[in-house]
């Protein structure tokens, strides 16, 4: 289910792309102060040092005392992390494409293909990716509360959007990119991946 879940949000990021530019405008004319604080707060959960970091404590906590569990979960959240970001700056130095920002303040909007330039590091959204491999691994630990990690990594990856750090189909695909590579990393190794994955 995963798989396709995967699939279905890159198609839809890349359909998200016909309307990127209005979408950001509007967001960025109609996002109140407060509620722009509010996301800012909030959007900075599903940074992936955090993660990683976490990660690496936890992988070398249940190395001391053993609990190999955990130290599956800290491996195959790392796993999933690193093939999603090999994945995502493939296509974001292939491709580059400016932020929003960049667009309502400057004017420089699109993509710039083949140029390598860290300005253009927009496409896909690594927050987006981030978060729904910790979906992931959570529903794997979790089963059961599914459909709060999911609705959660969904939340944080939104914000990027709302707070015009990303275009809609930036979070899009880049929680695509995040789903695949999580279920590809908790089934091969997590030995107890929920059959719907």
């Amino acid at each position: 289910m995963l798989l396709y879940a995967g699939i279905l949000f890159i198609a839809a990021g890349l359909a998200c792309i016909a309307f990127d530019r209005q979408s950001s405008h509007y967001l960025y004319d109609h996002v109140s102060a407060g509620f722009w604080r509010f996301l800012d707060s909030t959007t900075h959960l599903a940074k992936a040092s955090h993660w990683l970091i976490a990660a690496a404590l936890a992988y070398l906590v249940a190395l001391t005392k053993h609990w190999e569990a955990v130290r599956l979960c800290a491996l195959a959240f790392a796993a999933s992390v690193a093939i999603g970001s090999v994945v995502l700056h493939a296509i974001k130095l292939v491709l580059g494409r400016r932020r929003p920002r960049d667009d309502i303040e400057m004017g420089l909007y699109g993509f710039m293909p083949l140029a390598f330039d860290t300005d253009y590091n927009s496409f896909p959204s690594g927050h987006a990716l981030t978060i729904m491999c910790v979906a992931v691994i959570a529903s794997v630990v979790w089963p059961m509360l599914w459909p709060v990690w999911f609705a959660i990594a969904l939340w944080l990856g939104l914000t990027r959007a709302l707070l015009t750090a990303h275009y809609l189909s930036d979070v899009l695909v880049g929680a695509g990119i995040g789903l695949i590579s999580a279920r590809e990393a908790a089934i091969h190794i997590l030995p107890h991946t929920p059959p719907w994955f």
